[in-house]
């Protein structure tokens, strides 16, 4: 019964992202917004943990402000219609506002850190990647004013490197670093959409990879990290390179979006922004290192039994092969394209 409520979620949780997606009209995005809204609520809320039920609750209140926002800014944008009116500046504001409050952006990232808490590794994945499909596409379907914007770039980049640092919690890490996603992903909409889909799916394998070494041992704060990569060297070193290619590191296929997207600023004479969210991205390339060499170097004595993942061992080195070599096989098809 448990596994038929998830597999009928889940499939409206996909659902309501593609009518979100694909719909013609404004209220077709907003409904296909709600049906993905009340999709993800069932699958996070359990009764055996209460951390999951406020965390429901807390993304519940934030995505319906959200909504209500969107709704207005519909409504507005109907009436202007009707009476032929030109589209104001504040119903525009109030509709990317709107979407960057469902997305979790900063300086609208108040309840992002929050929910991630207290979810599971596999609800926590659901939330930093396929949670932000719909608002990025409708985002990149709006007029997309370009303070606003900019404002909300350098705000992810400074409030993700801030706030991350001396972090113990393994999720608030990864909720802060999808922050700093999400600006690198809203600076690639202002200039070209298939930019920030690569971007996405780029950063969706990584991330995925992570969670998947998470998940298998069972980690949610930085003690157990260093207890279980303690006789583990092979995923001690997946996990480190997996972390530099999220910051974005050369020879890593982390490094691919950010490269499109530098380029493409540079050449659209966005220089300054572009030199800025190099800059402040830097610091959460600061605590990714210390993440991976406190794993590296620190060793803790633990009569506590690690479960060993060499049964996963294939899974786990078939996953890590796609992002640790995939870069010179991402330029390759670019240069054929």
């Amino acid at each position: 019964m448990w596994f038929l409520n998830k597999m009928l979620f889940g499939s409206s949780l996909a659902l309501g992202t593609m009518v979100a997606a694909s719909s013609y009209s404004w209220v077709g995005m907003w409904m296909g917004l709600e049906i993905n809204l009340l999709s993800f609520i069932p699958l996070i809320s359990t009764s055996k943990n209460m951390y999951s039920s406020e965390s429901a609750l807390k993304y519940f209140i934030s995505q319906a402000l959200a909504s209500t926002i969107l709704l207005m800014s519909i409504i507005i944008f109907s009436s202007q219609a009707l009476t032929l009116m030109e589209s104001s500046m504040q119903s525009e504001l109030m509709f990317d506002t709107s979407l960057l409050l469902k997305m979790g952006a900063a300086p609208l990232h108040f309840w992002f850190p929050e929910v991630m808490e207290g979810l599971n590794w596999l609800n926590s994945m659901i939330l930093l990647t396929w949670q932000k499909i719909a608002p990025m596409m409708l985002l990149s379907y709006s007029s997309k004013p370009l303070i606003l914007l900019t404002t909300v770039v350098i705000s992810c980049m400074l409030v993700s490197g801030i706030m991350g640092q001396n972090h113990l919690s393994l999720r608030k890490i990864m909720a802060y670093s999808s922050i700093n996603h999400i600006g690198w992903m809203i600076a690639a909409t202002l200039f070209f959409e298939i930019i920030w889909m690569i971007y996405f799916v780029i950063y969706s394998i990584i991330t995925l990879n992570i969670i998947i070494m998470f998940k298998k041992l069972n980690l949610f704060f930085m003690k157990q990290l260093m207890l279980s990569m303690n006789y583990q060297p092979m995923l001690k070193i997946f996990f480190i390179l997996n972390f530099l290619s999220l910051g974005g590191l050369p020879p890593f296929l982390g490094f691919f979006p950010k490269w499109l997207t530098i380029q493409v600023m540079i050449n659209e004479n966005f220089i300054s922004l572009a030199l800025i969210m190099i800059v402040a991205t830097l610091a959460t390339l600061y605590f990714y290192m210390q993440m991976t060499f406190s794993t590296l170097t620190l060793s803790m004595n633990s009569l506590i039994q690690i479960e060993n993942v060499y049964s996963h061992k294939f899974f786990i080195m078939a996953t890590n092969l796609v992002t640790l070599a995939s870069l010179i096989l991402s330029t390759l098809i670019f240069n054929l394209m």
